[in-house]
């Protein structure tokens, strides 16, 4: 299979808002839109899209059908530092503080208004033993 997108769709109660949290804090347009469904394409990046759709719409399989569970979102960026601060000062909660880890990422977690997760990672070098972990050519492109 040669995919030409991959984007996740995050399946929701409430589209508008979703699609709101979104376009405010993450930087996101909306390139379709319509109550059940909403796709958003990053303003920095074309190759970074979500979608949004209505949990119970019709077009889903009836049980597949309801609300996100279990999904955590990472967004790689340049400076996480000063994405912490913007979102922090915006009011988001800081379920993970700002934090070097030791595998290889500077990174802090909040959420959107659906419990969904977000990462928001800067690379780092790994520390110790968690450089034998990653394959050279990853480790080359920290």
């Amino acid at each position: 299979m040669k995919s030409t997108q991959y984007y996740p769709v995050i399946q929701t109660d409430d589209v508008a808002a979703t699609k709101a949290f979104y376009v405010d804090h993450f930087r996101f347009n909306v390139s379709f839109d319509a109550d059940w469904y909403c796709h958003l394409q990053s303003s920095e990046d074309p190759k970074v899209n979500i979608a949004i759709l209505k949990g119970d719409h019709e077009t889903i399989p009836e049980e597949g059908r309801g609300t996100v569970n279990g999904l955590i979102l990472n967004f790689e960026v340049e400076d996480v530092d000063a994405e912490f601060t913007r979102l922090k000062d915006a009011g988001l909660p800081m379920l993970k503080t700002l934090a070097d880890e030791a595998f290889g990422q500077r990174h802090f977690i909040t959420r959107d208004p659906n419990g969904v997760l977000i990462d928001v990672i800067k690379p780092i070098p790994p520390v110790g033993t968690f450089a034998d972990q990653y394959t050279p050519e990853a480790l080359a492109v920290l």
